[in-house]
């Protein structure tokens, strides 16, 4: 894949087909541009970061969370098929990562993991909701953890928590309190617009939610 023609022309990123048919959807260079910015704002992505990708670049969370936000500022990043058993000492040499809770849960069963020490390093988690104890693996090692909220037509880098080395997460279903777009409930519906968003107007998200004192939490999603 070119970024340099990502950037210019735009790409298509793939949906993981998790919640209904996987289904393709083109970001514009404008769309882009404003999802890099985010991005890199809320990620402490600078010039000095180096970027461990091992998600599949068709993916939002491979191609636009760091790799593409990397690559814009000219930034290091490598590119590499994701390997529980070699994860950790490659992540030694990069600053950050982004990972699925499904290669979460691969890596806490290799023996590496037992006395891996995340110091300094940037660990984002993207998924509808985040297992409390996926952000306690990594920041009880110390890492800084962003749990991530996004959709392939929206983001990925729109609702998110931070969690800094050796905070704890408590709760299952938190969905973030640092928003980047507009954000409504109606009817317990998330809807959503802005600038990260592919369609104008409010977009309905079809997840569940609620809010309480300014933190969004996840219920479920419609049927």
């Amino acid at each position: 894949m070119n970024l340099d023609n990502v950037l210019c022309e735009g790409g298509n990123v793939t949906s993981s087909g998790t919640t209904g048919p996987a289904k393709t959807i083109y970001r514009s260079p404008k769309n882009l541009a404003a999802c890099i910015a985010v991005a890199n704002q809320a990620q402490d992505i600078n010039q000095s970061s180096k970027i461990l990708t091992v998600t599949r670049m068709t993916h939002a969370g491979g191609l636009l969370l760091q790799t593409l936000p990397a690559h814009y500022i000219k930034a290091d990043y490598t590119i590499t098929k994701f390997n529980p058993y070699t994860f950790i000492n490659q992540l030694k040499e990069h600053s950050h990562t982004f990972l699925t809770p499904s290669m979460i849960e691969s890596l806490v069963k290799t023996k590496d993991f037992r006395t891996a020490d995340f110091t300094d390093k940037f660990v984002s988690m993207g998924s509808d909701r985040i297992p409390a104890i996926h952000v306690n693996w990594f920041t009880e090692r110390g890492a800084t953890v962003l749990c991530n909220w996004g959709m392939s037509e929206i983001g990925p880098c729109v609702i998110n928590k931070r969690f800094e080395p050796y905070e704890l997460c408590n709760n299952e279903n938190i969905i973030g309190d640092k928003y980047w777009c507009d954000v409504e409930i109606v009817n317990q519906q998330l809807f959503v617009q802005g600038e990260l968003c592919v369609y104008s107007g409010w977009f309905a998200t079809r997840d569940v939610v609620y809010e309480k004192e300014g933190t969004l939490y996840y219920k479920g999603r419609m049927k």
